[in-house]
């Protein structure tokens, strides 16, 4: 896999970036646009190498337009324009043609036949087999941006890490996580499991987590829990019919959601964060979409103040660290969600292997 930075000659050329601009929109209006500017590099790279350059991205939901990203992406670049021919242009929402999702041959064809150089610059969807991101960059001379190589570089470090390497790790979806926890329970040190993801393993030991978030399956975690690595929760915030207050695991009540870590599960946290010399974190510690956020900002406060190698990733993860303004604190900060997850777990993507 080359990268952009090793292209050669890109002057006169056409190049087509796969860009992931699905950012959030509210009342048309972007409210976060830290993935456009992720994405700057490399357009100003490209752009100052004398190349015509055609961005793409994905948004969600699949019959948006992608517009009003467009308006605020002009903002930084005064030169784009929309779905017109130009020397920089965003076309349309990719995934307004079903042929993107389902990795159609024509529709790729269609999109290699605008340019003559490919780039990806999208490893936060590169986990998908979808035609901009899979087939396209076998039909031309194909390169990773920038950023997408230094998510690479961020992430590798973990293939064999430092030790002692702490692992947290929160949100829910257990079925789509726990491939990241079973190889990561053989390399880390201690793996610390919060958010929705933490009532699986209080019920493998038979705990009631009440009216909680729990993903259905049986995932066989005892093997997990003996081997001494998982470190759960020992408080939680409860919310009840009563009002919300903070329990042991022992003490939810059948209608009960836990909604956020205690006060002693940070106190714990502190002390694995003050012992270890790498850490990994994705994931929040509770609800944090439905604004239980004490937990989740209070382990980024005290990554970003322990000094320590850390690497964090995650929509809600990132949330938080904007929210403290202290993402510059970090070792590295990746924009990929599930694609994070997914490159941690097998060290490929489908994206990567499609650049090879």
């Amino acid at each position: 896999m080359k990268s952009i930075l090793n292209s050669g000659n890109l002057n006169g050329k056409r190049v087509l970036l796969r860009v992931d601009w699905n950012v959030p929109i509210k009342d048309g209006q972007v409210t976060d646009d830290f993935r456009i500017k992720q994405s700057l590099e490399t357009i100003e790279y490209i752009r100052k190498q004398g190349a015509k350059l055609i961005l793409i991205s994905h948004l969600e939901p699949e019959e948006a337009s992608l517009r009003p990203v467009f308006e605020c992406a002009k903002r930084i670049i005064p030169e784009l324009t929309f779905d017109d021919e130009s020397d920089c242009t965003l076309l349309e929402n990719l995934r307004k043609s079903p042929g993107e999702k389902a990795n159609d041959q024509g529709f790729a064809e269609s999109l290699a036949s605008l340019a003559d150089i490919y780039v990806n610059e999208a490893f936060s969807v590169s986990h998908r087999e979808h035609a901009s991101i899979v087939s396209v960059p076998k039909m031309l001379p194909s390169f990773a941006g920038i950023e997408f190589m230094k998510e690479i570089e961020g992430l590798k470090r973990f293939f064999n890490p430092e030790h002692p390497f702490l692992f947290i790790l929160g949100g829910a979806k257990f079925e789509t996580k726990l491939p990241l926890l079973q190889k990561f329970i053989t390399l880390a040190d201690a793996v610390f499991v919060g958010g929705a993801l933490a009532h699986n393993f209080f019920k493998e030991q038979g705990h009631d987590v009440g009216a909680s978030l729990v993903s259905s399956g049986d995932f066989h975690l005892k093997p997990m829990l003996d081997s001494g690595k998982i470190v759960l929760p020992e408080d939680m915030l409860v919310k009840s019919g009563d009002g919300i207050g903070v329990d042991f695991i022992t003490d939810v009540g059948s209608t009960d959601v836990i909604v956020d870590a205690g006060p002693k599960t940070l106190e714990t946290l502190k002390q694995k964060i003050n012992d270890a010399r790498l850490i990994l974190w994705n994931g929040p510690l509770g609800l944090y979409e439905r604004g239980f956020k004490t937990g989740t900002l209070e382990l980024a406060k005290m990554l970003a103040e322990s000094k320590k190698e850390t690497v964090i990733g995650g929509a809600d993860t990132l949330s938080a660290t904007k929210e403290l303004n202290n993402q510059d604190t970090f070792t590295f900060v990746s924009a990929a969600g599930g694609a994070m997850l997914d490159f941690l777990a097998h060290e490929t993507l489908p994206g990567i292997e499609a650049l090879n």
